[in-house]
């Protein structure tokens, strides 16, 4: 394999488990050079585990960490985590507070006190905050004590830098520009980062490939647009976002929906399956033929629907109806503002390229 193929991490069917309980279960991931890979997933799934295996400070029961190629925990081996090259970062920041922000920065950098001064005034020009080095923790704000955090971290150029939940702790609107900051920063060092998160927006607007966890397990890897618009299953559709849900059951490679009949190539007849599609893909109609804007052949019969309530959510609209079809609710997302009184009927058309199928569990 040729140098710049060797991955900065490989993860070789790790599995670990506390008792009976398995918390990691068969993961294999690799990670290169400038890229950044999140474990997503919902609070228990093995995602933090995975993180602590990598970096040394839990030991997996069976399979092989793996930094730049070498073996640096198996069977045989364990690496402290001291020496792995690998940089910690996690959601409480764990400054120093008897240090100030240059020596926080500083501490764990090795050469002159020339080079390590360099080191530091340049990092704090990176993250913006000039003129910040004999300041304290406790006189900074969250976000700057994250961003120095942060320069912290990727000041010795570890091969690898894991952040386990690293931004929770910020106010929304901070959060952004801090999760910019730091992805710009971590790219132009070319620093391999594996962030862990339980935020399917964090994940999409940070990674180049995400693993997709459930009960220890990665269920998908891919690209943020490939994951978001070819998920493996239900749940994995319902993490990125709100889905409707149409169940039917196949004849004759067809299923019955409020919409007309829709087309499940390949299924066995008598088939239970949820047709998934998320709430701005359908489209609202005011009237049954489909009078609204950009009607399409992708969308099959207008179904009536009965305005149960909408809400106004910011950017756009949240519209629930009943279904005159069977009873069902559906709910439809429209841009700007768009309220409906309770009772109204509308008719919805379903874009049928951007839904997804599968049998029912």
């Amino acid at each position: 394999m040729a140098a710049q193929d060797t991955p900065r991490l490989e993860l070789q069917n790790i599995c670990h488990s506390f008792g009976s309980d398995a918390a990691v279960d068969g993961v294999s991931l690799r990670l290169h050079s400038g890229e950044v890979i999140c474990l997503l997933g919902p609070s228990g799934c093995g995602k933090s585990t995975t993180l602590r295996i990598a970096a040394g400070v839990e030991c997996q029961d069976t399979g092989a960490v793996l930094v730049d190629g070498k073996v640096v925990s198996d069977q045989t081996c364990h690496m402290p985590p001291e020496n792995r090259s690998i940089g910690l970062m996690f959601q409480d920041f764990a400054l120093f507070p008897h240090l100030d922000v240059g020596a926080n920065i500083a501490f764990g950098l090795s050469g002159s006190r020339a080079e390590k001064k360099a080191r530091v005034l340049t990092l704090l020009d990176r993250v913006e905050l000039s003129g910040y080095a004999h300041k304290y923790p406790h006189e900074l704000s969250g976000g700057e004590q994250q961003r120095v955090a942060l320069a912290r971290a990727v000041a010795p150029r570890p091969r690898v830098l894991l952040m386990d939940e690293p931004f929770s702790g910020l106010d929304d609107r901070l959060r952004d520009d801090v999760r910019d900051a730091t992805l710009e920063l971590l790219k132009d060092e070319g620093t391999a980062v594996l962030l862990v998160t339980h935020e399917p927006e964090e994940a999409m607007r940070m990674a180049d490939q995400i693993a997709l966890m459930r009960a220890g397990r990665i269920v998908q890897q891919g690209a943020p647009y490939n994951i978001y618009n070819a998920p493996k299953d239900r749940e994995a559709a319902a993490f990125f976002s709100d889905i409707n849900v149409v169940s039917g059951v196949v004849k004759n490679a067809l299923t019955e929906t409020p919409f007309g009949q829709f087309l499940v190539p390949g299924a066995v007849d008598g088939t239970e399956v949820e047709i998934i599609i998320r709430p701005q893909h359908l489209r609202l109609d005011f009237d049954r033929h489909g009078k609204g804007p950009n009607p399409t052949t992708q969308e099959g019969t207008p179904a009536k629907g009965v305005v149960a309530r909408a809400r106004y959510l910011g950017n756009h609209s949240l519209v629930e109806f009943e279904m005159a079809y069977d009873g069902s609710r559906l709910q439809v997302t429209v841009p700007g503002v768009f309220l409906p009184e309770s009772g109204r009927v509308l008719w919805l058309s379903m874009r049928r390229d951007r839904c997804f199928v599968f049998p029912k569990t």
